[in-house]
């Protein structure tokens, strides 16, 4: 594994944890009433704290990006999940929690299956997949389950809303990171022209907005450790199913290592999970009430 793509993954991985917290308690405060539409963005883009958050998502993205640029997806996903542990730092420092049995389990559990997916699988590149059924039937499982899961929360917001929300952003975002290397490696092979004259980039633009407002939905109506676990959990799924399935991403498939590979994928879940419903994470969001007149 290159040094370089270790120190980008875990860095956009920093970025967008300590930017999911900042986020989230933006978008706590914002009006029931926009719940997942666009307004919700024209109303957190006035709030600097959500600025903030969005900015370092964006720096995360852009260094995720890099990192996809210069290693496999099924390597960079699994090391992007790390940025629960960042979003706990944070959010330990904001409610003084003591880390406790669960969060050292979710710690050495999220930190332990990321290095034994990497190491059983050796993660490497291949031939991307040219059937054009094969990329569009994966990509059509995983946008049509976002829209299914997403129709699902508006009906059942105030229960298991949130997480369904989060794991339907996820899954549009680990689409958006096989298809932003994809925009790279046309980049690598014909330079900007060969870029904007693809698909690849307005599905990447479209995909993160689509996210977001998913996202930011699931912030407004409930606690981060209702949302983030899923969203973390998801996302490096996905990516590492459309990495595999047409990217041309190569695991080793021997027995042993896939046994340990899917010991690692359960480790990362499991892992998220504690450290997603840990007690330091931010509590409950303000109430209708509450969210009358208060400060943006």
């Amino acid at each position: 594994m290159s040094v370089l793509v270790l120190v980008l993954a875990v860095s956009a991985a920093f970025c967008l944890g300590i930017g999911f917290v900042l986020q989230q308690n933006a978008a706590s405060h914002a009006p029931l009433g926009d719940f997942l539409s666009p307004r919700l963005l024209l109303d957190l883009v006035r709030v600097p704290r959500w600025l903030g958050g969005i900015g370092l998502m964006v720096c995360g993205m852009v260094l995720g990006a890099i990192a996809l640029g210069q290693g496999e997806l099924t390597l960079v996903e699994p090391l992007l999940a790390t940025n629960l542990l960042f979003a706990l730092m944070l959010s330990r420092r904001q409610t003084r929690q003591p880390l406790g049995r669960q969060g050292w389990a979710g710690l050495v559990l999220l930190a332990g299956g990321v290095t034994a997916f990497i190491v059983a699988g050796q993660p490497r590149g291949g031939s991307a997949v040219t059937d054009p059924l094969r990329h569009w039937l994966i990509i059509g499982v995983m946008v049509g389950t976002a829209l299914l899961l997403a129709a699902l929360a508006k009906r059942s917001r105030l229960s298991p809303g949130p997480a369904l929300l989060a794991v339907a952003a996820g899954l549009l975002y680990g689409v958006q990171d096989a298809l932003t290397r994809v925009c790279g490696q046309r980049f690598s092979a014909g330079g900007l022209a060969a870029v904007l004259t693809s698909w690849q980039p307005y599905a990447v633009i479209a995909l993160g907005v689509t996210g977001l407002v998913l996202v930011q939905s699931a912030f407004e109506t409930a606690p981060l450790r209702m949302s983030l676990p899923a969203l973390t959990a998801a996302q490096p799924l996905a990516g590492i199913v459309c990495g595999v399935g047409f990217l041309g991403d190569r695991l080793r498939t021997d027995t042993g290592a896939l046994a340990w590979e899917a010991a690692g994928l359960a480790g990362i879940v499991v892992g998220v999970v504690l450290l997603g419903l840990h007690p330091a994470m931010p509590g409950a969001v303000p109430t209708a009430r509450e969210r009358v007149g208060a400060p943006q």
